[in-house]
């Protein structure tokens, strides 16, 4: 992503996409807020993930493996003019004590971290990285693809892989079918 920009990145140029984590305090990390616009193709989702999984790298913020859901929801009092959304935490997985909440409405993607130690490093070297996915639901009777990509970084930030692929089937990996249940549900 981008440095946020206030207006357009060049004259008649399309709104930079800025992105900024929220944290809960006892919770850890709340989701992240998104402003100028959308991301607008897998790329740009892939980027937002990347930045997500680098947060995540953050040791004690993530406290265990969350799943997020993008929705158009906004900040109350209008705190941030430019705000279009929020990627906002809907549940911990494995965590007994809580469930994840189905958005209301479909999602234009859904999200899911693993904070350090709880991903094997595709690097052997490596201790301690955190990783993610991020699930663009398609509507593939329509031709339409679902699309997806995967994101791992080192406790520095530095990403170790990122893979992105189109025409994917949900249940071909646990990440995203995870995500995929949370979808249906």
């Amino acid at each position: 992503m981008e440095p946020r920009q206030d207006g357009p990145a060049e004259p008649g140029g399309p709104l930079t996409v800025g992105v900024a984590p929220l944290h809960r305090a006892g919770d850890g990390l709340a989701g992240f807020l998104v402003s100028g616009r959308w991301p607008d193709s897998t790329r740009e989702w892939v980027h937002l993930l990347t930045l997500a999984v680098r947060v995540a790298t953050t040791p004690g913020l993530l406290p265990a493996t969350s799943l997020f859901s993008a929705s158009e929801d906004r900040p109350d009092g209008g705190a941030v003019p430019d705000a279009v959304g929020l990627v906002r935490l809907v549940g911990r997985a494995l965590d007994p004590g809580t469930t994840a909440r189905r958005p209301q409405e479909p999602p234009v993607a859904l999200l899911l971290l693993h904070p350090p130690g709880e991903s094997p490093s595709s690097t052997p070297e490596v201790d301690g990285v955190a990783s993610g996915c991020v699930l663009l639901p398609g509507a593939p009777h329509l031709g339409l693809d679902h699309r997806a990509a995967w994101v791992e970084a080192e406790p520095d930030g530095t990403v170790t892989r990122l893979v992105s692929r189109r025409g994917v089937d949900p249940s071909d990996d646990v990440d995203t079918a995870v995500l995929a249940l949370l979808l249906a549900a």
